[in-house]
This record gives structure tokens, C-alpha cells and sequence, in this order.
């Protein structure tokens, strides 16, 4: 019994001493949070049953969809989720750019290390190219598609202009990635809306995980009848998506954040607030 006691002592006491590991640097977790910016001015409320069910769900559900996008510090670090309307957008264009948003916090476009793209649509990509120097993460399968001879319509390539010439650094990301590498922003490949569709996982040290969503689903009934818009790209990896990010979140009791839905702004603090 002593000779354990003490082996277990001598253990410890290596793992403190391991050379270039101070106590302190073990201890301090980087600061985390997330802020969401506002990416397009809402359209009056719209049917939704027609485009966001293949099943005809929804009656005469009508619905105002918004778009966010979204700020992740990690220490020193920031990713920037997806870059909304462009501002020359024609009735949905942001009233603020991005970069006045960021400006708000005294932050500048080349401090932005990451720019993560959710999925190729005008409406997520409208602003990315307002930030060339950020290393770019986009889907594998999308990013196929945005570089191809011909990329079909909806697939917005222009915004990418500098990444797809070479210009800027870019990694496409063919399943989830880790993003910051201690497992607390994750990139979660829900592929079915878009090729390369991702979802992101936001692990903060109060609120605790955040989801959100990118286009998995449009609204909340969407996300909790499987709902499948007729122009998703396939519709048994929406199914299979959906059926993943509803494990994680319930593994990690996350709030999920539903990006198009207004009902959903009030889970995160106005801008330039931000969740921790």
C-alpha cells in the first residue's frame, strides 16, 4: 500500500516538474466567447412550406428569417462564422458591414485568423472577401465545387476570388475540424443542405456549448420535424446530419442557435455583448 501511495506521489510529482510547464500555464484556459453579428436586413414574414419542406409540412407557417454570423474569441485568436449578405444586396443587404461591426471593438480584418464559411450561399459568403489576409475554412465538398470549371447556380464563387487565385491561404475541410486544437470550437461536417455543409460546436466556459446551426435548419421546426428544404443537395445526409448534431447537442447539452431564426437572437447577447 505504501509503495503505491508513493509511486503515485513520484507520478505527480513528474508531471508538475515537466520541463517548460509552468503550474500557472496548465491553469489558465484561454478566454472563450461568442458574439453574433448582424449579416442582412429581414424581409417581411414568407411562407416557408413550399422551399423548406419536400413533405409539404408547414401549411401556412410564415416566418421572418434574419442572418447572423458570428464572432468566436479564443485568446488571442478570433474566427469569424460565416460573412452574411454582401452589402450591395438588393432589399437584404446589412445595414453595417462587418468590418464597421468589428470596428465597433476595435478590432480589424487582419485580426481575424479564421474565416469559417458554413456552406457556398450568397447568404453566408456575401463579405468574406473584406477579410483575404484570414486563413479560409470551408467544406471539402463545397470548396470542389466553388473551384470547379462551371459551379452551379446558388454556388457563389466570387467572394473567394484571392483563395481560389492562390492568394490566400485556405483549408478545406473534408470532415470535422478542431479548430483552436483543444477541442473547444469545432467544425462538424453535417453535409445534405451543401456537399460540404458544416455546422459549428462552440464549447463556452459559462453558458456552456452553443450550436449553431449554419443552414441544417432554417427554423425551428425545421430542425425538429427533419425537415428537408427541396433544395438541399441530398436528402439522406440532411436526415443523417440532423440525426448527428441532435446526439451532440443532447451529449453536451448545448443550446443550439438556429441561425435564420429570430425566435433564436435572445440566446446570445446583443453585439457588441458577447457569451462567455
Amino acid at each position: 500500500m505504501q509503495r503505491t501511495l508513493l509511486l503515485a506521489g513520484l507520478c505527480a510529482a513528474a508531471l508538475v516538474a515537466q520541463p517548460g510547464v509552468t503550474p500557472s500555464a496548465r491553469a489558465q484556459a484561454p478566454e472563450i466567447s461568442l458574439a453574433r453579428l448582424d449579416c442582412g436586413t429581414p424581409q417581411a414574414p414568407t411562407a416557408v412550406n413550399q422551399r423548406m419542406s419536400d413533405t409539404y409540412a408547414y401549411g401556412d407557417l410564415k416566418l421572418q428569417l434574419i442572418y447572423s454570423c458570428y464572432l468566436v474569441k479564443h485568446g488571442d485568436d478570433y474566427l469569424l462564422w460565416d460573412a452574411g449578405h454582401a452589402m450591395t444586396t438588393p432589399n437584404v443587404a446589412p445595414k453595417v458591414s462587418l468590418v464597421d461591426q468589428l470596428a465597433q471593438i476595435n478590432l480589424r480584418p487582419e485580426q481575424i485568423k479564421y474565416i469559417g464559411i458554413s456552406h457556398y450561399h450568397g447568404d453566408h459568403v456575401g463579405q468574406a472577401g473584406s477579410f483575404p489576409k484570414s486563413t479560409l475554412l470551408i467544406g471539402k465538398g463545397d470548396w470542389d465545387v466553388l473551384t470547379s470549371a462551371k459551379p452551379p447556380e446558388g454556388a457563389v464563387a466570387a467572394p473567394f476570388a484571392s483563395w481560389i487565385k492562390g492568394e490566400g491561404k485556405v483549408e478545406p475541410v473534408a470532415l470535422d475540424k478542431d479548430v483552436f486544437g483543444d477541442g473547444s470550437v469545432i467544425m462538424l461536417y453535417t453535409p445534405g443542405h451543401t456537399p460540404g455543409h458544416h455546422s459549428l460546436l462552440v464549447k463556452l466556459p459559462q453558458k456552456g456549448a452553443v450550436l449553431l446551426s449554419g443552414d441544417l435548419a432554417h427554423f425551428r421546426e425545421n430542425y425538429e420535424t427533419n425537415g428537408v428544404p427541396t433544395f438541399n443537395t441530398d436528402r439522406a445526409q440532411t436526415l443523417a446530419s440532423l440525426d448527428r448534431v441532435k446526439k451532440i447537442v443532447a451529449g453536451n447539452k448545448a443550446t443550439v442557435i438556429i441561425q435564420h431564426d429570430a425566435r433564436d437572437l435572445d440566446k446570445l447577447p446583443v453585439f457588441p455583448a458577447s457569451a462567455k
